[in-house]
């Protein structure tokens, strides 16, 4: 049998192997990439890339491109007298010298022909290919150690692959690459080396935004990243100052340095999170109905090309597990997460460590050392494009409204940016709707005058234990990006350059203050009307907090139509029940009871749920308040020419934008 026959029956082999075996994942919408090749002219030709050779990623690839409509992988590339028997191209090929790869002669002979036709053009389409990373159908330890990571993978570990996670595997088809205009610019900017140079170099610098934004960043481990912190200039200054300060040896004022970092650092474990996504899938199985998630996609983006900062409302203790459960199940890294010391408890703090918290002190009291060893430790996170999350409000929310945002976190991230060495920072506002809260009895007592309980994972725990489960549904919704260069363009900020101990100048303060405001008005675009919510709006101002279900229902269209009339923002997401239906899902959930009076069936807030269901009120007021103006000045006037009531609206509504974070 000739080498080409060999190899023919031995992809077709392999092909019939996985094609029984492996159910991969395909992320992100392929409709893009289908119309550009639909548009393609006979001079146009389509090549997939892989960065790395594999048989068995190639044949995954062409099953799941035939199976869209995508051209085969396997389809022969020709143009004139050049021609190729397949259309993948790998762009990291194995040498037989001692060099560990060199360029590939598949991509050398398609530049040679482009040179020699320039009339024909090659859409490159880099496609990712990770084993074990997608969560959907993870269940053992044993298989989370051997996951994808970093380190591309041997024979046999590619062999463990197949074997372990014939249903785990993430494929993402990427917008195409034109060769023809690569190798243009590769002229101007490498004028002395190959276009084969500038072309590998930009293909394998987008895998590694692909792979980054999917697996995070490649982290040194803990203790490595902690001695490396304590040997930067800016944490041995520290060291020194509080030695003189405070008048103790450079030895016992490093022994605190490295004390804060042991505190504070995470303990990023891929196995962790695994361990936390097989107990999540769990939890939230037993919890809720459902997890809705809204416009991921925008996330998903933007991941590739900016630095992303999670900044959601903080409305339960669940937030912080919901987000990550929700980033990591959607294909990309879950960010590190500015934790309360309070939360470092004996094993669950280590668990939240390794799933990527990083803990916090709530106030730095005038700690100059912890300040410094803090700042160094965000800036080393931010160099090297590590998602964040951290609550833009500080503490959760026991009213359902949002809190003033807190811009101590805010303020470090946008002085490391001036620090430079980031990427472009995208935050991303992000709004959850529960149905019901965790934390319902708790917050109760707390609005009935009883102390606040301290902040715990075992306060959530007995929470659970105590509260029947039936949660509803969970919705979250990433709103609106706030782009921080933009901002900083505004305040002219952007060439201003900081370091740590800096005091921030005007232009700066004035940009913290507009991006914070700017996410809190995000988060509150992004708001979700759901049953419960409604109800508890129109029942709460209703008399005895009770109406006929024939006036509910009515009432509930009303809203619902005034809502679509006036539609908050385009990312507002409503209930699609029927006003029949979110009452009989409130009376489920024992938010609402009905009872018979005089023939009539009437609706009323839960005795014990009064209180309660102001919060989910709350939670979607904003969306009425310019409309409420309106009728309130109206019915106050009676009659009001729309020159007068714009006018007295132009007054008025600055304050309620200021306290309510009105769009």
């Amino acid at each position: 049998m000739s080498n080409k026959g060999y190899s023919r029956f031995y992809r077709q082999f392999t092909q019939k192997i996985l094609d029984k075996i492996v159910t991969p994942q395909v992320l992100g919408n392929t409709e893009e990439l289908k119309k550009t090749i639909q548009d393609q002219t006979d001079k146009k030709i389509i090549c997939y890339v892989l960065q790395d050779a594999s048989l068995s990623n190639t044949v995954l690839i062409d099953t799941e491109a035939k199976a869209r409509q995508l051209p085969s992988v396997f389809a022969p590339l020709s143009i004139h007298e050049y021609q190729e028997d397949d259309s993948i191209l790998a762009l990291n090929v194995p040498s037989s010298t001692h060099e560990a790869y060199h360029y590939s002669a598949k991509l050398i002979r398609l530049i040679e022909a482009l040179e020699k036709y320039p009339e024909y053009d090659i859409e490159l389409v880099p496609v990712t290919v990770l084993w074990g990373r997608s969560p959907a159908y993870e269940d053992s330890w044993f298989k989370a150690l051997f996951a994808d990571a970093w380190a591309t993978p041997s024979k046999l570990k590619q062999a463990l692959n197949i074997s372990l996670y014939s249903r785990e595997n993430y494929i993402e088809f990427h917008k195409p690459i034109s060769l023809k205009l690569a190798i243009e610019q590769s002229k101007i900017e490498y004028p002395n080396f190959s276009p084969a140079h500038s072309v590998v170099k930009e293909l394998n610098s987008n895998f590694n935004k692909y792979k980054e934004a999917i697996l995070g960043p490649d982290l040194s481990d803990r203790r490595n990243l902690i001695n490396k912190l304590m040997k930067t200039e800016t944490v041995q200054d520290a060291i020194r100052k509080e030695s003189i300060d405070n008048k103790i040896s450079m030895f016992e004022a490093e022994n605190r340095a490295k004390g804060y970092l042991t505190e504070v650092v995470s303990d990023f474990s891929y196995s962790t999170l695994r361990f936390a996504e097989l107990a999540l899938t769990k939890l939230w199985t037993q919890l809720y109905d459902g997890i809705e998630v809204h416009n991921f996609d925008t996330v998903r983006e933007l991941a590739k090309e900016y630095e992303i900062v999670y900044t959601p409302c903080h409305r339960s203790h669940i937030d912080y597990l919901l987000l990550s459960y929700v980033i990591f199940n959607r294909g990309l890294m879950v960010p590190h997460i500015a934790a309360g010391i309070n939360l470092n408890l004996p094993v669950v703090g280590q668990i939240m460590r390794g799933a990527g918290a990083y803990f916090i002190r709530r106030t730095f009291s005038g700690n100059e050392l912890y300040t410094s060893v803090f700042k160094e430790y965000l800036h080393s996170l931010l160099s090297r494009n590590t998602p964040l999350e951290y609550f833009i409000e500080g503490g959760r929310s026991r009213t359902g409204l949002l809190l003033p945002p807190k811009k101590g976190m805010l303020s470090m991230t946008i002085q490391s940016h001036l620090r430079g060495a980031s990427k472009p920072i995208a935050f991303i506002p992000t709004y959850f709707g529960y149905e019901k809260l965790i934390e319902g009895t708790s917050y109760l007592n707390e609005l009935n005058g009883k102390p606040k309980e301290a902040e715990s994972i075992w306060g959530i725990l007995s929470s659970v234990r105590k509260i029947e489960k039936v949660f509803g549904q969970v919705h979250v919704n990433f709103g609106e990006p706030v782009f921080l260069d933009q901002v900083l363009a505004e305040h002219q900020a952007k060439q201003i350059k900081l370091n740590i101990h800096d005091e921030l100048p005007q232009p700066v303060i004035q940009t913290v203050n507009q991006v914070a405001n700017s996410i809190q008005e995000n988060i509150n675009k992004a708001v979700v009307i759901n049953p419960i919510s409604l109800i508890s709006l129109i029942l709460l101002n209703a008399d005895e907090h009770a109406l006929t279900e024939k006036h509910l229902i009515a009432q509930i269209s009303q809203y619902r139509d005034l809502l679509k009339m006036t539609q908050y923002d385009s990312r507002m997401i409503m209930s699609e029940l029927s006003s029949a239906e979110m009452i009989q899902y409130a009376e489920k959930l024992k938010q609402v009871e009905t009872v018979n009076q005089n023939n009539e069936k009437w609706v009323q807030v839960a005795e014990s749920q009064k209180i309660l269901l102001s919060y989910f009120s709350n939670n979607i007021l904003h969306c009425f308040i310019l409309p409420a103006l309106i009728a309130m000045l109206i019915h106050s006037y009676k009659k009001i020419s729309t020159h007068y009531l714009s006018d007295t609206l132009k007054n008025i509504y600055p304050y309620f934008k200021e306290e309510f974070f009105l769009k």
